[in-house]
């Protein structure tokens, strides 16, 4: 039996996939982007967080099946309000063995996998191959932008993106609007182009940056370097989507 490491358990979520929801928030990152809004959720293990109310640690180890039950105590309330388990992060995938050892314990619950989608393929095989619905993260689809605001391989994402959309499994693509970075109208183009046929899409959800980010950095003793004007207006224009025939939302 694995064991793995989560920094915070939500009960009775509503914003993370449909219905009600109970969202399992794992520790460790591939991926440093530099507008992370959970910075605690970056290193694989506890560490504790500062703030005027005091400290806290922010991650406990769990057994796969300690975890699965306490997701199952719900299952009831959870399933009549059409909801289910969300598995978010850090990354999940940083801990696929263990989150497949959960799914495979839950008790007839929705899944929803949110990623990176930056994993090796067969961690992403893992997880996705188990979920109901997966929300797939596309950030930047420059090469070179992306390696400098996430300090990774743009490849590796589209890959797996490639991956699901042969599974047979919906996916809604979100990409977070950090202003004069991703949501430029030269990147918002190359994500519509790049998802535009693709079968299993349910639609694109553009996420608005918001900065509140700075104060948990702060919290957990990390440097905040944004490297971007966080004061410049976030562009929602979601026409490349539209233009491509592509269902599009502000989220």
């Amino acid at each position: 039996m694995l064991t793995g490491v989560i920094f915070d358990l939500k009960e009775f979520a509503v914003h993370d996939g449909p219905g009600l929801r109970t969202t399992v928030f794992l520790k460790g990152c591939p991926l440093n982007c530099t507008w992370c809004h959970n910075p605690e959720g970056k290193s694989c293990k506890p560490q504790v967080m500062h703030s005027p109310a005091g400290e806290r640690l922010a991650g406990r180890e769990y057994t796969s099946r300690e975890l699965a039950r306490l997701i199952n105590a719900q299952a009831d309330i959870l399933r009549s309000n059409e909801g289910g388990v969300t598995f978010s992060g850090g990354e999940p995938l940083a801990q696929a063995a263990f989150v497949r050892e959960v799914i495979d314990g839950l008790d007839d619950l929705h899944v929803l996998l949110d990623t990176s989608g930056y994993a090796p393929t067969e961690d992403f095989l893992r997880v996705a191959s188990r979920s109901h619905l997966v929300y797939f993260d596309l950030k930047i689809i420059d090469p070179a932008l992306f390696l400098h605001y996430t300090g990774g391989d743009i490849q590796v994402v589209l890959a797996n993106l490639r991956v699901l959309s042969r599974l047979s499994i919906p996916y809604v693509i979100r990409v977070p609007l950090v202003p004069g970075v991703t949501d430029t109208p030269q990147n918002l183009a190359a994500i519509a182009g790049v998802i535009q046929n693709l079968p299993g899409l349910v639609r694109a959800d553009l996420l608005p940056y918001n900065c509140l980010a700075g104060a948990k950095y702060r919290a957990a003793g990390l440097p905040y370097q944004p490297g971007f004007n966080e004061d410049q207006p976030v562009n929602l224009d979601g026409s490349a989507f539209a233009q491509a025939g592509l269902k599009w939302r502000i989220a």
